[in-house]
């Protein structure tokens, strides 16, 4: 399915394009936001060749992933999100926002537009996120949207020249639907 374009209230999930570049230096290039994600701050030449293969792979069929540029009401670039497909109905939720916009509700707005569209339009079975110890903004976003905790994986991911543990969480279907219909959406 290409391209994808999903609206919220204030934000719409949306391909990456080309002239995204510079905006995206706001996530991936900074130290700060890349600190608690998979892996370490790029630089402009990397950060444009893996935005080149970003918007080639999405174009593939089938497709690996969702990977979508979190876009404002202005349609500038303020964070990414990605469900990586995996086999049995299942996918692995993903996401980052810039500095500037954390604690504005945009991981939370995003993330909900994502699990609907993973759920409901793929129909994956299960999502699960992974997230550093550390980041307790990103735990408390997964337990706001009914993401169960599995445990811990040890010396997960190597970034910042050193190896980190993750947190396993996860989300079925029935869930997420249950949760929706208890809040009226």
């Amino acid at each position: 399915m290409f391209p994808v374009a999903i609206t919220g209230p204030r934000l719409t999930l949306r391909e990456f394009r080309e002239d995204d570049l510079d905006a995206s230096m706001a996530v991936v290039g900074d130290p700060e936001v890349t600190r608690s994600l998979s892996f370490d701050a790029r630089n402009r030449a990397e950060q444009a060749e893996r935005l080149a293969q970003d918007i080639t792979r999405a174009q593939t069929a089938p497709r690996p992933d969702y990977y979508l540029a979190i876009a404002n009401d202005t349609d500038v670039l303020v964070g990414f999100i990605r469900i990586g497909l995996a086999r049995d109905k299942s996918g692995e939720l993903g996401y980052a926002i810039r500095r500037e916009d954390w604690n504005k509700g945009y991981a939370t707005e995003a993330a909900t537009l994502m699990l609907d569209f993973g759920f409901n339009t793929l129909h994956l079975h299960r999502i699960q996120a992974a997230c550093g110890p550390d980041n307790h903004a990103s735990q408390r976003l997964l337990a706001r949207l009914a993401f169960t905790p599995e445990g811990r994986m040890r010396d997960h991911v190597f970034t910042n020249d050193a190896w980190r543990d993750s947190l396993l969480y996860s989300l079925l279907d029935h869930e997420w639907r249950s949760q929706r219909q208890a809040l009226g959406r």
